[in-house]
């Protein structure tokens, strides 16, 4: 590995975007002596670097393999520096359409390692943006968080609901609300980030029933149900299926 050497750069944050680069030239997942062959970087050094990088999330360490994986810090900067990935920019139309109709914030989340992260936000009144920011993640007691909970592979968010349910002491899959949203295919949520803010949302699935992501409509607590009869509920769940055969959804 090349670094040059400059009085006019830092060349420890060189060699850490060095092994960022690496991994992703590789394409695949590196064990920490492959990083260390690949990059000739002393065992002690690269342990630090690796460890830091961790902990930014702009790696990923799989703790039963030990293998090393891109982060999802960078799938946050990615979605923020393009936003037009393809499922998203197919999505996009849609999240306006769902946003003049309801004058609400809409949003739509992907998931990441480490939770759902918000990759598109959508508002057809630009003068007043009621929501989370791009690239933030959602926790489980979001209704994007529902959605991930009640939707995605059980291994792949069970870190993430095990977190917040050491803060909030809740686990949705041990209620009768995550049978509701696996069958209506909706969840909602009362102010679970901001005070008088509420949302609810609808899974995106593919052609394998598989989850794509969630659409979030947010708003001011009194605008937003939290009832599948409601006519906006209503309209939402009419969304996911004409929006989750766009992508070859066909439901049972």
């Amino acid at each position: 590995m090349e670094i040059v050497k400059s009085g006019s750069t830092i060349q420890s944050l060189q060699i850490g975007m060095s092994i960022i680069d690496l991994l992703a030239s590789q394409r695949k997942p590196l064990r920490f002596s492959d990083i260390q062959e690949l990059t000739e970087i002393t065992k002690s050094n690269l342990y630090k670097y690796l460890n830091t990088l961790t902990q930014l999330d702009l790696l990923y360490r799989d703790k039963t393999t030990g293998m090393y994986h891109l982060g999802s810090k960078l799938i946050q900067y990615g979605m923020a520096a393009i936003g037009n990935e393809d499922i998203t920019s197919r999505i996009t139309p849609y999240l306006q359409e769902i946003s003049h109709h309801t004058s609400c914030t809409v949003l739509f989340s992907v998931w990441t390692y480490d939770g759902p992260t918000t990759a598109k936000i959508w508002n057809s009144n630009q003068n007043l943006n009621i929501g989370a920011q791009l690239g933030t993640r959602l926790p489980p007691s979001s209704s994007s968080g529902k959605v991930f909970t009640v939707f995605q592979d059980p291994s792949l968010t069970a870190d993430w609901i095990e977190k917040d349910r050491n803060v909030t002491g809740d686990l949705l899959r041990e209620t009768e609300e995550y049978h509701v949203i696996r069958r209506n295919k909706i969840a909602f949520a009362k102010e679970p980030l901001v005070p008088s803010v509420s949302s609810i949302s609808i899974p995106v699935f593919n052609y394998n029933s598989e989850l794509l992501g969630a659409i979030t409509a947010v708003g001011f607590t009194e605008s937003i149900p939290d009832h599948c009869e409601d006519p906006l509920s209503q309209y939402l769940r009419k969304s996911c299926l004409e929006i989750s055969k766009v992508f070859g959804y066909t439901e049972e």
